[in-house]
This record gives structure tokens, sequence and C-alpha cells, in this order.
């Protein structure tokens, strides 16, 4: 009985894990649709973070299924998604600080729009952590 209520305790912490990462993913998009949408600067250009977003996991899923039989800690096919990620997410943050530069947004909306990148990349980052193990909660059942 000890077993079954520590799989129980590893499941409601998993639950209220993703539901935590629900609600952060939550308020990084509604610091970037702030940035946007607000009165004062209502140009929707920071919008398209929203694809650096969706790009960012890509080279992580792309590696995970190239080393899949691999048991080395690095591989180059790694180390390579590593570097593409890292520009994807280097974009993001650079993309509206150029717009702010260029006078297309105004350096507020800057602002709001790199709050929510911090948000959102820091909560796919801790999709992963939590949910990327390889055991009975990872994210490949979703």
């Amino acid at each position: 009985t000890g077993d079954m209520s520590g799989e129980r305790l590893l499941e409601v912490i998993l639950w209220f894990a993703l539901v935590a990462l629900s609600f952060s993913g939550a308020i990084g998009l509604t610091f970037l649709m702030l940035g946007c949408a607000l009165e004062d600067y209502g140009v929707y250009w920071p919008l398209f973070v929203l694809i650096f977003h969706a790009l960012s996991p890509i080279p992580h899923f792309i590696a995970k299924r190239a080393t899949y039989d691999s048991d080395a800690t690095s591989s180059a096919c790694r180390e390579l998604a590593y570097f593409f990620t890292t520009g994807i997410v280097v974009s993001a943050f650079g993309f509206p600080v150029i717009l702010a530069r260029v006078a297309v947004i105004k350096w507020g909306a800057c602002g709001l729009v790199l709050a929510g990148n911090a948000v959102i990349f820091l909560t796919i980052q801790g999709f992963f952590l939590v949910f990327g193990r390889g055991d009975d909660f990872s994210w490949e059942q979703w």
C-alpha cells in the first residue's frame, strides 16, 4: 500500500506541475498580448515572436529522435540542436528590440514582449525538465 501512495503522490505532483506550467504560459501570453493590444501601443508586429516560440523545441525533438539509441552524454547532433535552439531564443528576444529601435513599436511594448518571452521560454524549459525524463509521465504521451 505504501508503494501505491508514492505513485499517487508523484501523479498529483506532476498534475500540479502541469497546471502551474499552463498558468505560467498564460501569464507569458498575457504579457505578449498587452505589449500589442494596449491603447498606447496598438501594433501587432510583436506577435511574430510566437513563431519563435513554436520553433524553439523542434531542434530538441529532432536531436532526441536522432540520438535516441546513443548512450553518450553528448553528441554532435545534440550540440547542433542546442546551437539552433539558442539562435531561435536569441532571435525571439532580439526581434522586439529591433522593432523598438526602428520605431515600429514603443519601448514599453518591447519591455512587455521581452517579459512575455522570458516567461514563455522558461515555461517551455520547465515543461521539458518536468516531463522530458522518459518515464511514464513524459511529454511523448501528450
